[in-house]
């Protein structure tokens, strides 16, 4: 027969180990999600860190970045202005990268996921034009028509000369006088919009 103050020895450390574990596993990790209450669905975009708000890398981070550009234009601030620009066309050109990366990857495959990819891609291409027009601006505001000139030529190559951004930065091309033909030509000028197609 075991003596009973031996088994006490032995017995008091293996309860205060099951104590410690058992306590242990009611602690939740560090950023673990309360579950939802019985009956709600649960909200995977919790979980997702490139879905959240503050992220940069996706189009609320880029659009965080023009206000904060604007700001700086309106107190005329421009180096900051040309920061925040800059940064802002770098995400919505990543972004645009990798939505057409992942429409390239996906064709054939799943067209439902190729085109949603793709539009991504387009949108996020379109709001990358945006702010390289925002940087030429800024860099004519500070007579350096030198640096706004091929941010413009890139946008006209990308949006087309017929649309409008495309039409803008062709007319900025223009008033600097790195170009000497309007676009569109005008009828008074002898020449219909129609004749040069």
């Amino acid at each position: 027969m075991v003596p009973s103050g031996t088994v006490l020895r032995c017995l008091v450390p293996t309860l205060m180990s099951l104590s410690v574990l058992a306590s242990l596993t009611l602690i939740r990790p560090v950023g673990a999600q309360t579950p939802a209450p019985s009956g709600s669905p649960a909200q995977p975009d919790d979980l997702r860190p490139l879905a959240q708000n503050d992220s940069i890398l996706s189009l609320q981070g880029g659009q965080r970045l023009m206000d904060d550009a604007t700001k700086a234009v309106n107190g005329q601030n421009y180096p900051l202005a040309l920061k925040k620009l800059q940064e802002a066309r770098q995400v919505y050109n990543q972004l645009s990268n990798f939505y057409q990366q992942l429409a390239t990857s996906f064709s054939g495959i799943d067209n439902r996921v190729a085109d949603s990819q793709r539009k991504k891609a387009l949108e996020t291409a379109q709001m990358r034009d945006q702010a390289t027009y925002q940087l030429a601006l800024v860099h004519r505001a500070q007579n350096q028509p030198e640096l706004a000139v091929p941010l413009l030529v890139q946008i006209v190559q990308s949006q087309q000369p017929t649309r409008d951004l495309g039409k803008k930065a062709y007319q900025q091309l223009l008033e600097i006088g790195f170009v000497d033909s309007p676009f569109p030509r005008s009828a008074e000028n002898g020449v219909s919009p129609a004749a040069n197609r």
